[in-house]
């Protein structure tokens, strides 16, 4: 690849930057971001709404002028080989990468949205960008009812961060127990007690069926029953503010805020329109090549080997490979290792100031098949717990909760595809180190 190359980066996130700085002054590259604020980490944000972190510490290395921000692609004309956008330029390219990561998933849920209308509620927030996570901060302050739609990852996070705000946070999550597509039962079970030590209340096995809503008061009416304050969300006279969350059984959840955790769902719009194979994202092969091979995929928008990663390490891989694709130092991408890791704090000054927190690591098969064998470590004093999955003399994946000195070394055991030497260590606070 020459310096003339153009190269065109459709999606400012983790996954396009880090290609962007890969290639460096390799190829002339261009980066159409089209969130206008400065290019963050998007795993950082629940830290944002928490209050632990100011949003400009989730900010990534600045990749200089390469990037446009604010500018929406709005087709890709493969013929002409050009990217044309909202603002009227076209970005013409001898490569495309498409780096649109993907959607929060809006739940068919009644009173979501009006007939023909596409506005949310007063008070509803997805859980996805930065403007997301400062227009819920804004409406989140002390004894505020919240009600988090979703178990899984993003729906703990947000309900753990809430709490730190002080809010009344209630958890609803339709599955049998939370984090079921990384955790266990028991790893669930402890998840579970430490959010409902920092004052959430969990109702698992609990299916939404819709929101109730009224006409937002005028403002001076807004400012007297808040306290002089501001509406939560901004709201003007007439739009329709949540007031409440219905469940399936007939029961009322009384919300101020709710917060859709619902899951994610790869943004794939320009790819269909350009006639790019699509399943669940956009298909790609071991040189994550779409159906035309002057167009990749990398990061949540994209499908390899019929997976759909969703996760920051996968975008990052798939990012470097990239770059050594296109610098003509090719080594196929043969998928992505995923570990999960996440902190909950009980800090802050609401509910569950001075809980401490809990770490929490899950990586591969942490659900067994028949003839697997398991080993668990538990320590009910300290709140620890160890499971790792043996396949034969293979170590296929592991839950650790509580304390992740280990987490290291099983997962290079892991990732190297060897048998343990001794998995005993491994499992003690001493294996890590």
């Amino acid at each position: 690849m020459t310096s003339e190359k153009r190269v065109v980066v459709i999606g400012g996130g983790l996954a396009g930057l880090r290609l962007a700085n890969r290639l460096g002054p390799a190829a002339a590259v261009t980066v159409l971001g089209e969130e206008s604020h400065v290019p963050y980490n998007r795993v950082l944000l629940a830290e944002v709404l928490a209050g632990r972190y100011a949003p400009e510490v989730t900010a990534l290395p600045a990749p200089g002028p390469v990037l446009r921000r604010g500018v929406r692609a709005v087709r890709v004309d493969r013929a002409e080989r050009a990217v044309h956008c909202d603002d009227g330029t076209v970005a013409p390219y001898d490569t495309l990468v498409l780096a649109t990561g993907s959607n929060a998933v809006l739940p068919p849920l009644r009173g979501l949205f009006e007939p023909e209308g596409r506005d949310l509620p007063d008070g509803v927030h997805a859980f996805r960008t930065m403007d997301d996570c400062l227009a819920l901060s804004a409406a989140v302050r002390p004894g505020v009812r919240a009600v988090v739609i979703g178990g899984g990852l993003l729906g703990v996070s947000a309900a753990r961060a809430l709490a730190a705000r002080g809010a009344v946070v209630v958890l609803a999550q339709q599955g049998e127990r939370l984090m079921e597509r990384q955790l266990d039962a028991d790893a669930s079970a402890l998840l579970a007690t430490h959010l409902t030590e920092l004052g959430v209340e969990i109702h698992t096995e609990c299916r939404v069926r819709g929101l109730t809503t009224t006409a937002s008061a005028p403002p001076a009416f807004e400012a007297r029953v808040s306290g002089g304050g501001a509406p939560g969300n901004g709201a003007a006279p007439g739009q329709r503010r949540v007031t409440g969350v219905e469940l399936a059984d007939g029961y009322r959840l009384e919300a101020d805020v709710v917060v859709l955790a619902c899951g994610v769902r790869p943004r794939t719009g320009l790819a269909r329109a350009a006639g790019l194979e699509v399943r669940t994202g956009i298909v790609v092969d071991d040189h994550l090549r779409t159906s035309d091979p002057r167009i990749h995929a990398i990061g949540d928008c994209a499908e390899h080997a019929g997976q759909v990663y969703g996760l920051a390490g996968a975008a990052l891989e798939q990012a470097d490979a990239l770059a050594a694709v296109l610098t003509g130092a090719p080594a196929p991408y043969t998928g992505t290792r995923a570990l999960t890791r996440l902190t909950l704090g009980g800090g802050g000054g609401g509910a569950g100031a001075g809980n401490g927190s809990l770490d929490l690591a899950a990586f591969g098969e942490t659900t067994p098949r028949p003839g697997d064998d398991v080993v668990r470590l538990a320590d009910a004093t300290r709140r620890t717990y160890r499971k790792v999955v043996l396949r034969g003399d293979l170590l296929v994946g592991g839950v650790l909760l509580g304390e992740l000195s280990t987490v290291g070394a099983l997962a290079r055991t892991w990732e190297g595809g060897e048998p343990p030497h001794d998995l005993f260590h491994l499992l003690t606070d001493d294996g890590g180190h």
